[in-house]
């Protein structure tokens, strides 16, 4: 976060101070985040691809089950963590499946299922609640600007976290 960089999925989706847009076609969905605008374009109905890099985001394929679109993700690093600010580590081998239920107009359930064999003994179920804003739109997000976190970050990764006894 101090450096600016995408935060990976499922964590991504549980940034709830900031706005997800969902653009859905019938041939992929894409998920604009505000937070490090990042995005995610979703084939329906795909496989993964070969020649894929590992990214923050991971590969994402998708495809509906019933009411529910199901993603598959793959092909990550291992820069992120799983969630919010508690340092849950994981490795390439991560593979997380999301599934994103509308339950109103105003709701949609997200659980996702995160396996990692080389760092979990066995899989992680996450689960939320996305609620729609009426009127929120995306916004700018930049984060560089007037960060003061990074020089602090760098600091404390080169001496440590120091605790003083009072």
């Amino acid at each position: 976060t101090a450096r600016c960089l995408p935060p990976g999925i499922p964590r991504a989706n549980t940034l709830g101070l900031f706005p997800i847009q969902i653009v859905q076609t019938p041939q992929q969905v894409v998920m604009l985040y505000e937070y490090m605008n990042v995005f995610r374009v979703i084939p329906l109905n795909a496989k993964h691809r070969d020649d894929v890099d590992a990214t923050y985001m991971g590969d994402s394929v998708g495809h509906w089950e019933g009411d529910t679109l199901v993603v598959d993700v793959t092909n990550f690093n291992d820069k992120t963590w799983l969630g919010g600010g508690a340092g849950t580590f994981h490795s390439e081998a991560l593979h997380v499946t999301e599934r994103y239920t509308r339950i109103s107009k105003d709701r949609i359930d997200y659980d996702a299922i995160m396996e990692d064999p080389k760092v979990l003994t066995k899989p992680w179920a996450y689960r939320s609640t996305m609620m729609l804003r009426e009127g929120t739109r995306l916004q700018e997000y930049a984060c560089a600007e007037n960060n003061l976190d990074v020089g602090r970050y760098e600091k404390i990764l080169k001496d440590g976290v120091k605790f003083t006894r009072q």
